[in-house]
């Protein structure tokens, strides 16, 4: 497997890339360390929610109207991007099969490769960073045990019948951080 330092998007074809996993599981993380890469922009899902939906979002159900507006806003927007040549990390979750159903739809009208990156993070491990990101104050949005998992309800693992191209970024554990 390949370390996401390693992740092709130097090359000359533009990419899609799509992250997958639990709240806190390091999405945002692995989005800017792909987005480093040269010709490579990152969309936050978070970022354009928090400047457009300011004091909206709630609760899921105010997520679900508000993501659903945005993504019906962009998907033309990154493929057009995708061919003007440059690979595009989309930092929205891919957490449920609708969700890849629409990232893959992107990826088709831009007519380039994707790579879904999966990061198999567990709950307990999540929810600690949650709670250290939430005391940071430096995340868009606070979000509480309970909500976590009212959210994690709806998660989907991605499975390869769909039609992705998943790679998948297993938690190596505390020893592997550096946490113990």
């Amino acid at each position: 497997m390949s370390s996401p330092e390693s992740l092709a998007c130097g090359s000359a074809a533009p990419v899609l890339h799509f992250l997958c996993g639990k709240i806190a599981a390091g999405k945002s993380t692995l989005a800017a360390r792909l987005a480093a890469q040269p010709r490579t922009l990152l969309l936050s899902e978070d970022h354009w929610l928090a400047a457009l939906y300011p004091g909206e979002i709630v609760d899921v159900t105010d997520y679900g109207r508000c993501a659903s507006r945005l993504r019906n806003a962009m998907g033309s927007h990154v493929a057009a991007l995708v061919g003007a040549g440059l690979s595009v990390v989309l930092d929205f979750p891919a957490n449920t099969r609708r969700s890849r159903e629409w990232l893959l739809a992107v990826a088709d009208e831009a007519g380039c490769a994707h790579t879904l990156h999966y990061l198999d993070v567990p709950d307990a491990e999540c929810k600690a960073r949650l709670r250290a990101r939430n005391a940071s104050g430096t995340h868009a949005f606070t979000t509480s045990d309970e909500a976590y998992d009212a959210i994690t309800a709806y998660f989907v693992e991605p499975d390869e019948h769909e039609g992705l191209a998943i790679l998948r970024h297993p938690w190596a554990g505390p020893e592997a951080a550096g946490l113990l």
